[in-house]
Parts: structure tokens; C-alpha cells; sequence
């Protein structure tokens, strides 16, 4: 071999090392401008699921109940005030399509005066209607929010039930689990999008019935 072919070899060498580590520089960028999204004050709200993706995400969550309670005769669905039971509500009326002629128990719970910060004062809680028309005594219950975060909603609205039975088991169905968030031990057995986030940002989540819309976003608020 020449030199002057030595040379050409050693540069198309030298020159895909310097597009690969390029590539992987590119790469670590983008990861720290993800992140530094995640974390920025003035980042634009981030949409996380929307349209025709909502409604396919709550109707997995139904097939999914379908796999462990069957057609739902030991079953109830309970959701928790004042965002959950929209979320209940959609998953009743979709398990009543899947399941015609089957009945599918859903009530509503308000936890706010179950909640551990009731007394403290923080900031005034305003109570919501308790509706659970049925008894949950050795029943299958299925506790329903939107978003789940540290946990305290949760623990609440287990307290609560207890005033309508002893349930023989009971699972936990969320649309939005914020991971890495939790107060508590608790987490979710049915999930629809899991969400990593800090502490100053927030998951709305807004419903056609009460806000025009199927929608779940991320807010990340000025400091």
C-alpha cells in the first residue's frame, strides 16, 4: 500500500470517528434540551395525549379490567371527587358497551374529610357529593382518579369506603400516574400514561363533559 492510499484509509477513519462522536454529542444534546425543557420556569405547556389517543387509551384500561374481573358481577367502580369520577364515569359507560346487558356499578366518593391535611388549615376545603347507592361488602372495588401524585387522595378515599363495607379487594385505576411523586406507599394496578415530572410543574387534565375537550397536559409554571 502507498502512503498516498495509507493516508486516504487513515482519513475516511479519522472522519467516521468525528461523525460518530458528532453523532453522539448531537445525541447528548438533545437528551440535556429534553431535560432542560422539563426543568425550565417559561417552558409552553406540553401536550402529553389528546383526540382519538384519549379515547383509545380509556378503552385499553376497560379490555384490561375485562382480562381480571370478567364480566364485572363482583366488581364496583368508585371514583374519587372532584376530577376521578369523570374518569369512572367514561370507564362505566365503555365497559356497558363492551358488556351489554351487564350491570356496572359505579359510584362517587368525596375523600375531603378523610384527607390528613383536613384539620392543619393550610387552605379551606370545599366538600363534594358522596354517591355510592350500593354496598361494597365482599365486593372487587376499583378506586378511579385522573391523577395520581403522592398518594394522600388515595389513602382518603380507602378510609372512606370502609362506611360502605369491608370490599374483598381493592385496585387502583389512574389516567396520569406521576411517578416519583409519592408521599406514600401507593400505586396504581391499571395505568393509562405514566408522566415524570418535578414538583412545580402540574397535570391537567380537562373532560369534554365539563371542559369542551379530551385533554392531558403538562404546566410548567413561572417561578
Amino acid at each position: 500500500m502507498c502512503s498516498s492510499e495509507f493516508r486516504m484509509l487513515n482519513f475516511e477513519f479519522t472522519l467516521t470517528i468525528a461523525q460518530q462522536t458528532i453523532s453522539h454529542l448531537l445525541s447528548k444534546i438533545s437528551y440535556l434540551n429534553y431535560i432542560f425543557a422539563q426543568i425550565h420556569p417559561t417552558m409552553q405547556n406540553l401536550t402529553l395525549l389528546d383526540g382519538p389517543k384519549f379515547q383509545i387509551t380509556i378503552q385499553r384500561l376497560c379490555r384490561q379490567l375485562i382480562e381480571n374481573h370478567d364480566d364485572f358481577s363482583n366488581t364496583v367502580l368508585i371514583g374519587t371527587q372532584p376530577r376521578g369520577i369523570y374518569l369512572a364515569r367514561r370507564v362505566a359507560e365503555e365497559l356497558r358497551k363492551i358488556l351489554p346487558g351487564k350491570t356496572i356499578l359505579q359510584g362517587d366518593m368525596d375523600v375531603t374529610f378523610y384527607r390528613d391535611d383536613f384539620r392543619r388549615g393550610e387552605r379551606q376545603l370545599v366538600p363534594n357529593q358522596t354517591r355510592i347507592d350500593f354496598i361494597i361488602e365482599g365486593k372487587k372495588v376499583i378506586l378511579v382518579d385522573d391523577v395520581l401524585w403522592t398518594g394522600r387522595t388515595i389513602r382518603a378515599a380507602m378510609d372512606g369506603m370502609l362506611y360502605f363495607g369491608r370490599p374483598e379487594k381493592v385496585e387502583l385505576l389512574v389516567l396520569v400516574d406521576r411517578r416519583y411523586s409519592r408521599h406514600l406507599p401507593i400505586g396504581a394496578d391499571y395505568t393509562g400514561i405514566e408522566v415524570d415530572s418535578i414538583a412545580s410543574q402540574k397535570v391537567v387534565v380537562s373532560w369534554k363533559e365539563t371542559d369542551g375537550e379530551d385533554k392531558i397536559v403538562l404546566v410548567s409554571e413561572a417561578k
